[in-house]
C-alpha cells in the first residue's frame, strides 16, 4: 500500500461551525516538528532577556537616582570645607595679630611664621587614590589643632599680662575705610614714590578719635605735614602711637587716657586732601604696620 505523502490536520470548532481541514506534506510536518521547539526556545530567550533588561533599567534609574543625591552632597560637602577653610584663615589671621602684639611673634624673637600642625609640618602629602576633599579636611584639622594650642599659650601669657595688655594699641582709632596702608606708595603732593608709615583711615570731618590704648598724652601740637598731632605713650609696653590731621583737641599734655578715650576730632589739617585719620604705631623709633594692632576690625 502506497504510504500518504500528506498529513491532515482537522479543525473542528467547539460549537457550531464549519469543519476546517489543513494539510501538510510529511516532509514540512516533520520540518515544523523541529521547528516549533527550536522557536520555542528563542521566544523563551527572547522573554528571559526582555525581563532582565527591565530590571537592568530599574537598576540603572535607582543608581541614576542616587548619583544625584551624591553629586548634591558631595556639592554641600565642598561647600562645608570651602567655609571651614575661611573660618580658618580668619582665626588664624586674629592669632597672627595677638602674637604681634604679646611678643610672641617679632622680627626681633622670632624669625618665620609660627608653627602649627603635628610634626613634619609643610604641606600635607596625599597618597594616589586619596579623596581631596579628606584630604583638605585634614589639613584643616592640623592648622586648626595649632592655632589652638597657640592660642592656649595666648591665653595664659594674656592673664598673666592684663596691665601691659591694657597699654597694648588693639583698636582702631576712629569708625571709616582704611584708604591708604602701611606700604610704598605714590606722594599724592609730590607724586615720588616713598614709603607711607601707617594707616589713613577716612572718615567723616568731626568724627572722634580714641585712644587705641591705655596711656599718656605725651604731645598735643600742629606740625608742618600731620596737622593736629597727638602722641601717646603707653610706658608699659613701650609703644607710641601717633594720631594726625585732626580738628580738634580733647586732650591736653601729661594727661592720662584710657581705651576708648575721645582723644580728638577728626579733620583736614597740614598735608591732607581730605578728612581723615593718619595712624601709626611706633617703639624705639620703629615704625609697625597699625593693621597688626586692630582686632575690632
Amino acid at each position: 500500500m502506497k504510504k500518504d505523502k500528506y498529513v491532515s490536520v482537522f479543525i473542528i470548532p467547539h460549537h457550531r461551525g464549519k469543519q476546517h481541514t489543513v494539510s501538510i506534506s510529511r516532509r514540512g510536518f516533520k520540518t515544523l516538528r523541529i521547528m516549533v521547539p527550536f522557536l520555542l526556545l528563542i521566544l523563551t530567550a527572547f522573554l528571559v532577556d526582555y525581563i532582565m533588561m527591565n530590571g537592568t533599567r530599574r537598576n540603572f534609574k535607582q543608581l541614576q537616582t542616587a548619583y544625584a543625591q551624591q553629586e548634591t552632597l558631595l556639592s554641600d560637602y565642598q561647600t562645608a570645607i570651602g567655609e571651614l577653610e575661611s573660618t580658618i584663615l580668619d582665626l588664624d589671621t586674629y592669632r597672627t595679630k595677638l602674637n604681634i602684639m604679646s611678643g610672641l611673634k617679632s622680627g626681633e624673637t622670632l624669625e618665620g611664621e609660627p608653627g602649627v600642625g603635628g610634626p613634619g609640618g609643610g604641606q600635607l602629602t596625599v597618597e594616589p587614590g586619596v579623596d581631596q576633599g579628606l584630604a583638605r579636611l585634614q589639613d584643616i584639622s592640623s592648622q586648626a589643632d595649632g592655632i589652638s594650642d597657640n592660642l592656649v599659650s595666648l591665653t595664659r601669657y594674656f592673664e598673666d599680662q592684663t596691665a601691659v595688655l591694657a597699654q597694648t594699641p588693639s583698636i582702631i582709632p576712629t569708625k571709616g575705610f582704611m584708604s591708604s596702608g602701611f606700604k610704598y606708595r605714590t606722594d599724592p603732593f609730590t607724586g615720588q614714590w616713598i614709603f607711607h608709615p601707617g594707616l589713613d583711615i577716612a572718615t567723616q570731618h568731626g568724627n572722634p578719635v580714641v585712644a587705641t590704648a591705655d596711656g599718656i598724652v605725651i604731645s598735643v601740637k600742629t606740625e608742618k605735614r600731620g596737622g593736629k598731632t597727638i602722641k601717646l605713650s603707653h610706658p608699659l609696653t613701650g609703644w607710641v602711637t601717633v594720631y594726625c590731621h585732626l580738628s580738634k583737641f580733647n586732650v591736653k599734655s601729661g594727661q592720662k587716657v584710657k581705651r576708648g578715650d575721645v582723644i580728638g576730632l577728626v579733620g583736614q589739617t597740614g598735608r591732607s586732601r581730605a578728612p581723615h585719620v593718619h595712624y601709626e604705631v611706633r617703639r624705639e623709633g620703629k615704625r609697625y604696620n597699625p593693621w597688626n594692632f586692630i582686632l575690632d576690625n
